[in-house]
C-alpha cells in the first residue's frame, strides 16, 4: 500500500471516530463543515484526496485541531 493511501485510511478512520463519538451523521457533519453528505462518506472511506480547505472545514465542525486528525 502506498503511503498516500495510509493517509487517506488513517484521516477517515479519525473523521468517523469524532464523529461517532459526538453522535453525528454523516449528514450532520457535512451540514456543520458546509460540505455533501456523501463526499463525507467518501472521506471515511479513504476514496478522496481531500484538500487543506476541507480538512480545516471538517475540524472546525468537529470542534477539534487539525493535527487530532492525522
Amino acid at each position: 500500500m502506498q503511503s498516500k493511501e495510509k493517509i487517506l485510511i488513517k484521516f477517515g478512520e479519525k473523521v468517523r471516530y469524532f464523529r461517532k463519538e459526538q453522535g453525528l451523521s454523516q449528514e450532520q457533519l457535512a451540514f456543520k463543515a458546509n460540505l455533501h453528505r456523501t463526499y463525507i462518506g467518501m472521506i471515511e472511506r479513504a476514496e478522496k484526496n481531500i484538500t487543506l480547505v476541507n480538512i480545516e472545514k471538517i475540524a472546525t465542525a468537529l470542534q477539534v485541531d487539525i493535527k487530532e486528525l492525522f
